[in-house]
């Protein structure tokens, strides 16, 4: 006879109402995600004309946080495997809630990077911990599709926190973007606390004291079987990055880094200069936002058709398709476009493409690792390719500075998204996943 594990019960269970409670608050957490990362963009007008910065130095600013997203993947990552999802959560969270307030009380351009370098490190770990709680709360048959709604709180998060900052951007300036932001983030910490239980497949990895009864506990509250011992105990999680490099999870995870690296730089170079290229076209900041609400609007929809197709299509095949669309898209944005209408058109079917690529990318992280390594391998990955993030913008900054017009620049943007479909291209992956 068969002894089920609590992460093999959950596997085969149907999905409770506990089960939707958790995920849906990773899609909420994520959503706050997309708004902070975002919040930068929808004050940069404001930033440039009250400090007088140029092109070149905004590119820089724009991209502090995502220096700290990538620290934070890659430590918080392994901090979710070592320690617990929730509790990294709950950091991400304060850290995030003060880094907000602290950019919006800035005094200048260096105050404000470090300001956003460590909301970064908050919005980075946050990433790792959800993707990685998403997936164990989920059951086998739903569990790419549940990552990719998870995945599309981002664009959920930027078009209706986006919607507020455009408003707020009629009558404040552009700190009101940031003290909203503060505010949200510092909501959530009692939220979390008391409505996101920690993992099952953690506690069942970790065999903290009492993690059974903990374990049986939850089970209980889901009306599934109870388990009477946990797990055979695995190898000491501190060795987790390098086991990552073992065996055939070497190619995959380097294959992996590089299509997210790739793919994110010309994800952000869209997501990051949008409003200022509109302003610059001689349209109110508010106007300029609007555009990127409804990039992060195609975003969503790409995000939820994804997920939607998920359990019908192999997950590495639907990512495939979407970074070819994205390559077209983004290659053709700034073609030409005048009026807001044209804007605001192409930037929706450039993010239908973009985050289509992204959540895919998270879903293959999530099937891919085994649980032991699930946040740390979602870390890594998440956390070098914020390599390509943080390059986005300053690359395409130091391009407008030398005169290149956004036809010629946002078609070499997009050989970022050829990269990655040459890597997923490359990628070989369980039967299942492909």
């Amino acid at each position: 006879m068969t002894i089920k594990t609590p992460q093999g019960i959950l596997d085969e269970s149907p999905m409770s109402s506990l089960q939707i409670t958790a995920i849906t608050m990773c899609v909420l957490l994520n959503a706050i995600d997309g708004f902070d990362v975002l919040s930068i963009s929808f004050a940069s007008p404001g930033i440039a004309a009250a400090w007088g910065i140029d092109r070149a130095a905004l590119g820089i600013v724009l991209s502090m946080e995502l220096f700290g997203m990538a620290a934070g993947s890659v430590v918080l990552g392994n901090v979710a495997d070592k320690y617990g999802r929730r509790i990294t959560i709950l950091g991400c969270l304060t850290t995030m809630a003060l880094g907000m307030y602290a950019a919006a009380v800035a005094q200048g351009v260096t105050e404000l990077s470090i300001y956003r370098l460590i909301t970064g490190v908050g919005i980075g770990g946050m990433l790792a911990a959800t993707n990685a709680m998403t997936a164990e709360y989920s059951n086998a048959r739903y569990r790419a599709t549940a990552v990719m709604i998870m995945a599309a709180g981002y664009p959920f998060g930027a078009i209706v926190g986006g919607a507020i900052a455009s408003e707020l951007l009629v009558t404040y300036d552009w700190r009101s973007v940031f003290y909203f932001g503060a505010i949200i983030s510092g909501a959530f910490i009692p939220v979390v606390w008391f409505l996101l239980p920690e993992s099952i497949s953690y506690l069942s990895q970790s065999h903290q004291p009492g993690a059974l009864d903990r374990i049986n506990a939850l089970l209980k509250r889901m009306k599934h079987d109870l388990v009477t011992t946990l797990p055979e105990k695995t190898e000491a999680v501190k060795t987790s990055t390098r086991e990552l490099f073992v065996g055939d999870l070497r190619s995959r995870t380097m294959l992996l880094t590089v299509a997210y690296f790739s793919h994110i730089m010309t994800f952000y170079f869209i997501l990051k200069w949008i409003p200022k290229l509109v302003v610059d076209m001689g349209f109110h900041p508010s106007e300029a936002g609007g555009v990127l609400v409804w990039a992060n609007v195609g975003g969503l929809a790409g995000s939820l058709v994804t997920g939607f197709l998920s359990s019908r299509f192999p997950v590495r095949t639907l990512t495939i398709v979407a970074v070819a669309g994205a390559v077209f898209l983004v290659a053709y944005f700034g073609q030409g476009q005048s009026d807001l209408t044209e804007l605001a058109v192409m930037a929706g079917a450039a993010g239908f493409f973009t985050n289509g690529t992204i959540v895919g990318l998270y879903a293959l992280f999530a099937l891919v690792f085994p649980t032991r390594l699930r946040a740390g391998g979602t870390g890594f990955v998440i956390g070098v390719g914020r390599g390509g993030a943080t390059l986005g913008p300053i690359v395409a900054g130091f391009m407008f500075a030398l005169g290149y017009g956004l036809d010629l620049v946002a078609i070499l943007m997009a050989m970022g998204s050829v990269i990655c479909f040459i890597a997923l291209v490359s990628l070989r992956v369980p039967r299942e996943v492909a």
